[in-house]
């Protein structure tokens, strides 16, 4: 947890300059066009499943922290009116808590799986317990979807998107 947010810190701290930002905002805003919240759901768990690789997972997680947190800094760049800090969103938002918590428990699994690796154990074991945590992380990244997505929408009936 305290590598995704650190990563994601670590993002929103870019500064954009305004016209940078509204080209960033504008491709955001349209790849989420239409989407639901199924489809933030199916984003997130697209982002999260490579968590899971051993290894690869944990530097998986901080480009994901450091992406996400380079385009909310753009929001707020657009939007300097919206008096939230990156870390209030992640660890204030329902669905940010519900996102930080699977992304959490998929980067600490894969460096759970390297650190074994490493000890020459075997992992083969840990295939059910992996297997639950990606149903846990998928239920989680479910509900943070549709809350996300309804919380989107006010942002956007209030002028803010």
């Amino acid at each position: 947890m305290v590598v995704f947010t650190s990563a994601f810190y670590a993002g929103s701290l870019f500064e954009h300059d305004p016209l940078q930002a509204q080209l960033l905002v504008d491709e955001f805003m349209e790849s989420i066009e239409g989407i639901d919240g199924l489809g933030i759901f199916t984003h997130n768990l697209s982002l999260s499943l490579p968590m899971f690789i051993p290894g690869f997972g944990v530097a998986w997680g901080i480009f994901s922290g450091i992406s996400t947190g380079y385009i909310l800094s753009a929001i707020i760049t657009l939007n300097p009116e919206v008096a939230i800090s990156p870390l209030e969103l992640l660890f204030l938002s329902p669905f940010g808590l519900l996102e930080i918590t699977a992304y959490s428990l998929a980067g600490s699994r894969s460096f759970l799986l390297v650190y074994k690796m490493i000890q020459k154990v075997s992992i083969r074991p840990d295939a059910r317990i992996v297997a639950t945590e990606v149903g846990i992380v998928a239920g989680l990244l479910f509900a943070g979807g549709i809350i996300e997505y309804y919380m989107i929408e006010m942002a956007r009936e209030a002028g803010i998107f």
